[in-house]
């Protein structure tokens, strides 16, 4: 059943990209940015395979992407800027952000400043719901959304050119899977259970 569901996900965050471009890899950026489990593992390779296929540059698809997570960033910055850290705390839940999510965002805060949101956008997991967080602490807007840019623009160019590796190395790596699909769903497969178990075991402790 969870093959068949992340297979109809991948399914169609590839359609996603084919029509609509960049901006489609923008969207689902986005989405992943506003604390949906849409892990940029499966949606930046797959962005990187499309530019082996001269469908966009590498350039393209790596600012659409850091561009895409700024827009998603917005709405969750705003919502625990304004929410605060006692409507996170009880409604958290519902975002897939438990307490121990805040204590981690705290922690990172407090020992590397503002550089943290910097940081946290090239970490697995963490780069997902550091935008809440941040909202609650009350971050400088513009060092916010500025890091937030160039650290996904990183984020973005490695996971792309990781894609676009595969993408050239297709028929060489045949023997290892039978399609570029077939790679794609089991790294998503992996990356959403690491998160639901992350998430879940910490909602649970909470």
């Amino acid at each position: 059943m969870i093959t068949t569901i992340l297979t109809t996900i991948i399914n169609w965050i590839q359609n996603v990209i084919v029509e609509m471009g960049p901006w489609g890899i923008a969207l689902l950026m986005a989405i992943e940015s506003c604390n949906i489990p849409l892990p940029s593992e499966a949606i930046l390779p797959f962005a990187g395979y499309m530019v082996t296929k001269g469908a966009f540059s590498i350039h393209t698809a790596a600012l659409y992407g850091a561009i895409g997570c700024v827009l998603g960033s917005i709405p969750s910055y705003y919502l625990g800027y304004f929410g605060g850290r006692k409507f996170i705390e009880k409604y958290g839940k519902y975002f897939l952000i438990s307490h121990h999510d805040l204590e981690i965002a705290d922690k990172w805060v407090e020992k590397y400043g503002d550089w943290s949101f910097f940081i946290c956008r090239m970490l697995p997991v963490v780069r997902t719901f550091i935008s809440l967080p941040a909202g609650i602490l009350k971050a400088k807007k513009r060092f916010f959304f500025t890091f937030t840019f160039f650290g996904s623009l990183i984020w973005s160019y490695l996971l792309i050119y990781a894609g676009v590796k595969l993408g050239e190395n297709t028929q060489t790596l045949k023997h290892i899977w039978h399609k570029f699909d077939a790679l794609i769903i089991i790294i998503c497969l992996i990356l959403g259970c690491i998160y639901i178990w992350h998430h879940f075991k910490n909602l649970k402790n909470s």
